[in-house]
């Protein structure tokens, strides 16, 4: 799999669905807590527009909250800019070389999807991730992973009803792919989209 002309391909076809959003849309909660459609759009393309130096500055002003930082930038950013600049702005970096501090090309590529379906799901789109995406970040799932976007998947294997994927041993947590994709990145899902005794656990409220 080339990881980058997939990276190119995620961000044009969500800048593709960014484009086709009713201002409701944009407007809308997400699986980002605090966040609307706006803010995780802009924080999305935060990468590709801004200098290490800028970055620098940005994290003094936060006070080395890296979470900080990127709450403040995404909801100015996302106050500043158009629905259409934002869309824009992963098209016309689609080919952007950024990558996050630990992970590489694939955490640039988990970066893209995890957030697109933050989005997606939130919506009710009903999007698909192509396969070969998905199949390469579930891969990159480890428990020291895990922690780090803090899921908690003690006592329960993660166990995709769509292809042939699971992790973890426990009490057993069905669900299409990209979802549990969603639930090793710490995300919340909408009721009803996962099955097993511990469904509640990674259920928004």
């Amino acid at each position: 799999m080339n990881i980058e002309a997939a990276i190119a391909a995620e961000r044009r076809e969500l800048a593709d669905l960014l484009d086709g959003l009713t201002a409701e849309q944009w407007a809308a909660p997400t699986l980002c807590a605090g966040w609307r459609v706006r803010e995780v759009a802009a924080h999305m393309s935060m990468g590709f527009r801004y200098s290490l130096p800028k970055v620098a500055a940005e994290l003094v002003r936060a006070r080395g909250s890296i979470h900080r930082m990127a709450d403040r930038c995404a909801r100015r950013d996302a106050a500043a800019a158009t629905t259409g600049e934002l869309a824009g702005f992963l098209r016309d970096h689609a080919h952007h070389p950024w990558t996050p501090p630990v992970g590489g090309l694939a955490s640039a590529l988990g970066h893209d999807v995890v957030h697109g379906l933050d989005i997606t799901v939130a919506l009710g789109l009903g999007r698909r991730v192509p396969e070969d995406r998905v199949r390469l970040l579930l891969e990159k799932v480890t428990p020291r992973s895990a922690r780090f976007f803090g899921a908690d998947l003690s006592g329960v294997e993660l166990r995709a009803d769509d292809l042939d994927w699971s992790f973890g041993t426990g009490t057993p947590l069905t669900g299409a792919a990209q979802d549990l994709l969603l639930v090793a990145f710490g995300r919340k899902l909408p009721p009803g989209r996962l099955h097993g005794e511990r469904q509640h656990r990674y259920a928004a409220g």
